[in-house]
């Protein structure tokens, strides 16, 4: 997988942990991810702190392993995956100074023609 982010943002750092420890090998670029999304075609209103390419497919902030396993095997005509924003309590927004907090949020299917559906909900 391939992860462009900011080289200095500490969540992107904890959420590539996160995944190399599920299993994913990460190659991450510290150049920050505006360009890379645009290149990948990812409209900015589901945009985070980073962007990841694995199998094809845009994985954007902060999405669980599980989602992107998921979505390797279904293999959906779709752009890819994102956790819009930075929701607190998913991964690599989960650690101790947010103190357990967990907001809720939806991991979305990111469709060709920029529309979304819900991929998975988390509460």
């Amino acid at each position: 997988m391939q992860v462009w982010k900011d080289p200095g943002c500490g969540c992107c750092k904890d959420w590539i942990k996160l995944l190399q420890k599920a299993g994913f090998a990460i190659e991450a670029h510290d150049r920050g991810n505006t360009a890379a999304r645009k290149r990948l075609k990812l409209p900015d209103r589901y945009g985070s702190c980073h962007t990841a390419l694995i199998g094809g497919y845009v994985v954007e902030g902060h999405v669980p392993a599980k989602d992107i396993r998921r979505l390797l095997k279904e293999k959906p005509d779709a752009v890819g995956i994102a956790a819009p924003g930075m929701p607190v309590g998913s991964p690599g927004m989960d650690g101790p100074e947010y103190q357990g907090r967990k907001d809720p949020h939806d991991v979305v299917l990111v469709l060709k023609d920029g529309s979304a559906r819900i991929w998975s909900t988390y509460r």
